[in-house]
């Protein structure tokens, strides 16, 4: 795909994004499920296509550390300076929330999981976007990931408003889920 096709995919994904449109996009390790954060009809539209309840939250990505400038501000210096390392494996970081991020994010949880992303179409999603999306595992409850674009259309078909093409970094894995303030490993992928 050329650049150019590539960009055009992109602008029509972040077009869709603005308009509380759902989308699925491959990321490092299985496909994802995203939408604007800020979009609380979105955000019900992907946890009822996953039958997940909102209690339990939802997956911030961005590309670029600066896109959680809200959430890393009040941070120590310490917890600022591990959130900010370049790890060799894809982290997700359990933040402590706070009033910017809406309770269809953080779910019953007083903390969200973030996390920026290293795959390059996720990445340039978020970055065409301007800030971080919901990034969810593209999968119905009890059912495997996605890991190709078939599964994706499989899984949900016309039920989303757009794929964008493009194929996952290392099929299958996930992300480390660390809680910074207390170095807590939840889960090694």
């Amino acid at each position: 795909m050329s650049d150019a096709q590539e960009d055009s995919l992109l602008t029509k994904a972040v077009n869709i994004l603005k308009k509380n449109g759902v989308i699925s996009y491959p990321t490092e390790g299985v496909w994802g499920l995203g939408c604007d954060p800020l979009s609380r009809h979105a955000v019900n539209r992907i946890l009822s296509l996953k039958n997940r309840a909102e209690a339990k939250g939802l997956i911030l990505i961005g590309s670029r550390h600066d896109q959680f400038a809200n959430l890393i501000e009040k941070l120590s210096d310490e917890h600022r300076v591990r959130f900010m390392q370049n790890l060799s494996r894809p982290t997700t970081w359990i933040l402590p929330t706070n009033k910017e991020i809406p309770c269809w994010i953080s779910g019953s949880h007083e903390s969200v999981a973030v996390r920026v992303t290293d795959h390059p179409i996720a990445q340039k999603l978020c970055s065409h976007f301007g800030r971080p999306i919901v990034s969810t595992s593209c999968n119905p409850q009890g059912v495997q990931p996605a890991i190709n674009q078939q599964q994706v259309i499989d899984y949900f078909g016309d039920k989303l408003d757009f794929i964008v093409p493009g194929d996952v970094g290392n099929p299958g894995s996930v992300s480390d889920i660390i809680e910074l303030t207390s170095n807590k490993v939840i889960r090694l992928g």
